[in-house]
């Protein structure tokens, strides 16, 4: 367990909306803010100093994503880097092709964007997932046209896991001549991502959910192509994204990377053992859980459950109130009401939907917190049924 601000024993288990950060990583952060500050597009030392650590971080992420440094582009965050590739990529084919394919399951960042690009007169096919939210590669092949210019599915699901078949769905689209984005945001640092037996051209990576900082992540460009810029300015990084860098959060993602290519195989057994317990106690000791998303092809922190009699809303506090952190959805979209638009996809009834609660867990949990975390639920289950009966 670990403490909370006002909550003693908290247990965290919302790693899929963003992780602590390392010590080791806040250490290699902080001389970047105060001692090498200097602007890493500056000729003089100081700028030079700043240079070599952003190059560092650079190869550090391209280490793990099996690419070459160059490859990698740095941005503030996922979603930039989602909106990047999609609308950079129907700017550089307008006038020439006109058709975008992705599918209903994915993260809003992916979504929204692909629904404005549809505004300024592109075409996009959205295809429908299965019951666990997976993507098949058939349909992808179905739905290229002539004028499509490019296709973007997501790695792993953000709010079930299901793990879609990417290497496949590159390969249909590369044999077509199509170019394909994929939004690792929740697999990278966590599996093993190479990104040539991914048949990517473009993957969107993000430093917080591998426990480094906010307000940073990238983009793996394949080299050789090309995407109409998204910022315009200065010509930093390579001249492919305008502004200048944020060398201390850079850095910290490196170094996260770094630390999570040591890891992974530690940290995948971990979570993976301590979600298959929590999901086994869960069925076992609680009546009226329907277990959500692919059951082997899915990500290994990530249990997405929901919980008959009850709404997702009011068992999520209910377990805050015990000091246990968990989501009902994607971190990007708490605060609203309407059902998750994965379960939706998913073909799943609203009950269902308006009941489902995601657990994510990560390298610092424990067998005790999930023991501590199902035994809350027993009792808030109970309070909130009783409450519905009456």
């Amino acid at each position: 367990m670990i403490e909370g601000k006002n909550k003693k024993n908290a247990v965290y288990l919302d790693h899929s909306s963003t992780t602590p950060v390392e010590p080791q990583v806040v250490d290699a952060m902080l001389p970047y803010f105060n001692l090498h500050f200097g602007n890493p597009s500056s000729i003089h030392s100081f700028g030079q100093e700043a240079k070599v650590a952003l190059e560092d971080a650079r190869r550090q992420i391209a280490k793990l994503l099996k690419a070459e440094a160059g490859e990698v582009v740095f941005t503030s965050s996922g979603t930039e880097s989602n909106n990047w590739a999609l609308k950079g990529a129907a700017a550089f084919f307008a006038g020439r092709k006109k058709h975008l394919i992705t599918s209903t399951a994915e993260h809003h960042a992916v979504l929204f964007t692909c629904q404005f690009i549809e505004k300024t007169g592109f075409d996009v096919t959205y295809l429908k997932v299965n019951e666990f939210g997976m993507v098949e590669p058939q349909q992808v092949a179905d739905a290229i046209r002539e004028d499509t210019f490019m296709v973007s599915v997501m790695h792993a699901n953000n709010e079930v896991g299901t793990i879609n078949p990417i290497g496949e769905i590159g390969a249909v689209a590369r044999q077509a001549g199509v170019l394909f984005h994929t939004d690792a945001v929740q697999t990278f640092g966590k599996v093993p991502i190479d990104v040539q037996d991914l048949n990517v051209d473009f993957l969107t990576v993000s430093g917080h959910k591998i426990y480094g900082p906010k307000g940073v992540g990238a983009l793996y460009l394949r080299q050789g192509l090309q995407l109409e810029k998204l910022l315009h300015g200065g010509k930093h990084e390579r001249d492919r994204r305008a502004g200048t860098e944020n060398v201390p959060a850079v850095v910290g993602f490196g170094k996260a990377a770094e630390i999570s290519g040591t890891r992974m195989q530690e940290d995948f057994a971990l979570v993976g053992t301590l979600r298959d317990e929590l999901q086994k106690k869960l069925l076992e000791q609680i009546d009226g859980i329907h277990v959500n998303g692919h059951p082997e092809k899915r990500h290994p922190a990530i249990l997405n459950a929901s919980f008959a009699g009850v709404e997702s809303d009011s068992l999520l506090l209910g377990l805050d109130l015990k000091g246990i952190a968990v989501s009902n959805g994607s971190a990007c979209t708490s605060g609203t009401v309407e059902p998750s638009h994965v379960l939706h996809a998913m073909g799943l009834p609203k009950s269902i939907a308006n009941s489902a609660i995601r657990f994510s867990l990560g390298r610092k949990n424990t067998s005790d917190e999930i023991d501590y975390t199902v035994n809350a639920l027993k009792v808030i289950l109970k309070r909130l049924r009783k409450f519905k009966r009456r």
